[in-house]
């Protein structure tokens, strides 16, 4: 299901939140419980891996992290700022310390002129520091490799979140 570089990044990303005494939670839309399913899949992970939303709808995203109905009729799901938003209700409705959210398209429709296919936000969020956004956009590479290449990039977020004190991806 995930490939070989992929599980390399997400044992070095268990071992650095292991390290770190940190515990994780994913709020997830285009990737559908991805990154949770890779980093739960390996042995040992449930020490620090507190839960995974996965909020496809934005009724989920709502009810289950608390995004505002109105910042996603203004700015839309695949949004900077329901990443972000993501990334911070995901902290208030878990015991975990470190989150990562993603939001975006991953096709074959859906996509405009604004926001294409392939076009994915990330937030991630510790309770000691400022939430950080990314935006990736990817092309139109085909559902399966929009949806892989957010899990790497998550991950990447999560590690340099967690091994530099907050220096994440610009």
């Amino acid at each position: 299901m995930f490939d070989r570089q992929l599980i390399i990044e997400a044992k070095d990303t268990l071992d650095m939140l292991r390290e770190g005494g940190l515990m994780l939670v994913t709020a997830e839309s285009c990737t559908g419980g991805l990154v949770a399913g890779l980093l739960t899949s390996i042995a040992g992970s449930s020490g620090m891996i507190d839960r995974g939303f996965v909020t496809y709808s934005n009724e989920a995203k709502s009810e289950m992290l608390g995004v505002p109905m109105t910042l996603i009729e203004q700015h839309g799901a695949v949004s900077e700022q329901v990443a972000r938003e993501m990334a911070e209700g995901a902290l208030r409705n878990s015991r975990a310390n470190v989150s990562v959210s993603v939001t975006g398209i991953a096709g074959p429709g859906g996509g405009s002129a604004e926001k294409p296919i392939g076009l994915v936000h990330f937030g991630c969020a510790r309770s000691d520091l400022d939430i950080h956004h990314v935006r990736m956009t990817y092309g139109d590479i085909g559902r399966n490799e929009i949806r892989h290449a957010a899990i790497g990039t998550a991950l990447a977020m999560i590690r340099q979140s967690v091994g530099k004190g907050g220096g994440m991806l610009a």
